[in-house]
């Protein structure tokens, strides 16, 4: 089995891969809606790929049915409750999308304002900067923490070719959604620059902890692996038909975010295939 150390360091490598899709904004800012659909639809296919081939079907051998499909509909579940409860801000190609409840949100969908959460003093820019951070690293944490899980989860499993997978499959998967986050941030003003570095954080940061997280779990407690397999893939699909897929359609290129889609999928069956799981 594969080391704590080595997990992280795999997991890290795999979540910083989101900085490559922000490198073609160094370039040029000129990126047609199409083109962001398609890297949508193309993430969407390599996840949920990694979901059956690296999770669904290696639990199914080392376990029972009733494990795994506990552990689909528990990470689904637990997905959809976090992103109701926990408030978070969408990046989108055209315009900003706040979800979530609890305090200091507008469910109108605006960024609540100092008088709304009842401050004595009005907020300055420093502090709406924060707070919309914060609203966005929320989104990200929803978003990338499966990922994360699925990498330590299948390591953990003691097959290292299984967690070498599902670590490729995000990596891959992380190019094209980085692109995704990094569009909406080039188009809103961010710097180019600043765009590859927080592009690059949002994998590098709570991929590796996450990973760290599931490894550990299945670890120590022997025969999870299948109910945890379950777990992670459940979320990472939960993602894909929550956020992604409604994401890429409905600007007119849906059967671009299609085609894409089942490449993706299809790149992670190679990979699957390549690497012998």
């Amino acid at each position: 089995m594969s080391s704590l150390e080595e997990v992280v360091v795999i997991a890290t490598i795999a979540g910083c891969t989101t900085g490559l899709g922000a490198l073609p904004l160094l370039l040029t800012d000129r990126i047609s809606h199409r083109v962001y659909d398609g890297s949508l639809g193309l993430a969407a296919g390599i996840m949920v790929g990694a979901a059956v081939f690296a999770l669904v079907l290696p639990g199914l051998e080392m376990g029972s049915p009733l494990e795994v499909t506990a552990g689909l509909l528990a990470g689904g579940g637990f997905l959809l409750v976090v992103n109701a409860v926990l408030p978070h801000l969408h990046l989108l190609f055209r315009g900003e999308r706040v979800e979530g409840t609890g305090p200091k949100f507008d469910p109108a969908g605006e960024l609540p304002s100092a008088e709304a959460d009842g401050d004595l003093e009005p907020l300055g820019d420093d502090a709406d900067d924060l707070r919309r951070a914060a609203l966005v690293g929320g989104a990200v944490t929803i978003h990338n923490v499966p990922e994360g899980l699925a990498v330590g989860i299948a390591f953990a499993s003691g097959e290292t070719a299984l967690g070498l997978a599902i670590a490729t499959a995000i990596a891959v998967q992380n190019v094209p959604d980085g692109f995704a986050m990094a569009v909406p941030a080039v188009r809103a003003g961010v710097s180019a620059p600043r765009t590859l570095l927080y592009t690059t954080l949002s994998g590098g940061v709570p991929e590796p902890i996450a990973a760290a997280i599931g490894f550990s779990l299945v670890a120590v407690v022997s025969g999870l692996f299948p109910l945890s397999a379950g777990f992670a893939a459940g979320a990472m699909i939960a993602v894909v038909f929550r956020e992604l897929v409604p994401s890429s359609h409905g600007h007119g290129y849906a059967d671009t975010a299609t085609a894409t889609f089942v490449l993706g999928f299809a790149v992670m069956l190679l990979v699957d295939t390549v690497l012998a799981v």
